[in-house]
């Protein structure tokens, strides 16, 4: 389909004038005129219904036309980001909180670099509030954050990382076939502290009990909590990736237990809905590469 010939239908509506939009679009009224024509050989169905220098929307031509706006739209976005991304040197500033620090961002930074090789990355550490501030203020292009909802902020789900119980490779449960939150509640627990919705659902599930667990360490960092697992301190709730590499050296075993079914740490990317240049889609296309190495492996 033209691209042209839907850009003269949407600014003959905008302008409610052939005259204008030929005007705005530096044509002739005949070109605007002979372009319209061909959209509808395109679409084989009337767009106007035209009574002298008069004329009115169809019923088909109101049907089309905020698909026609949405077409020419994303279309115009996509220019600018080529025209944008073609300009070198390019500066991305990501922000992400600790843990997308630590784990993410490394396995997704190669896969942008690699294409995006003219691309001078800067990253920033810091809590989703500070994140959210610098990028309403301009001082970052993307942030890794836990949920937020602002009305200048576009918010995509971008992992979700699944939360589960990490013992040492020595702890009686690793030969245990059924564990349950009640067995957990009678041991010393190191309890990494994040602050997101799932985390407040153990917390819902251990005041269900009638004897309150035993949370020997709070901890607000992962890689404390890790470690002192690693070493025995006690077991912990934990996020998948974090312990990847000492599950496949067999350090920490993972424990299954039902209710934590659908339990997960979530990763939400977010920009601005006016940014002059839209990083998403590099971090999109990243995260489905990874999903693909995973899948394969």
């Amino acid at each position: 389909m033209n691209i042209e010939n839907m850009e003269a239908f949407v600014y003959v509506i905008h302008f409610n004038s052939f005259n204008k939009a030929a005007d705005a679009l530096f044509l002739s009224q005949p070109s605007v005129t002979a372009r319209i024509q061909s959209l509808e050989r395109e679409l084989n169905t009337l767009l106007f219904e035209r009574e002298g220098r008069n004329f009115t929307l169809t019923e088909k031509g109101k049907q089309f036309l905020p698909y026609a706006q949405q077409i020419l739209l994303t279309y115009k976005k996509g220019k600018q980001q080529l025209q944008s991304l073609n300009t070198a040197p390019n500066e991305l500033r990501i922000g992400s909180t600790v843990s997308v620090s630590n784990y993410v961002i490394p396995e997704i930074l190669p896969i942008i670099k690699k294409k995006y090789q003219h691309l001078q990355i800067k990253l920033s550490t810091a809590p989703t509030e500070v994140i959210l501030e610098k990028l309403l203020n301009k001082e970052l292009d993307i942030g890794f954050v836990r949920n937020v909802t602002h009305p200048h902020v576009e918010s995509i789900g971008y992992y979700e990382d699944p939360i589960r119980l990490f013992v040492h490779h020595r702890h009686p449960f690793v030969e245990r076939e059924n564990v349950t939150i009640d067995d957990v509640s009678r041991e010393s627990l190191v309890f990494f502290e994040c602050g997101s919705l799932d985390w407040m659902k153990i917390h819902r599930l251990f005041a269900t009990l009638e004897n309150p667990p035993q949370i020997e360490y709070q901890i607000d960092n992962l890689e404390t909590a890790k470690k002192l697992v690693v070493k025995g301190m006690g077991i912990s709730f934990l996020p998948e990736l974090c312990v990847r590499n000492e599950v496949e050296e067999g350090l920490l075993v993972p424990i299954h237990i039902p209710v934590l079914n659908g339990l997960s740490l979530r990763t939400n990317l977010i920009s601005l809905k006016e940014a002059e240049i839209d990083f998403s889609h590099l971090f999109l296309e990243a995260i489905k590469v990874i999903h693909l190495k995973t899948s394969a492996s």
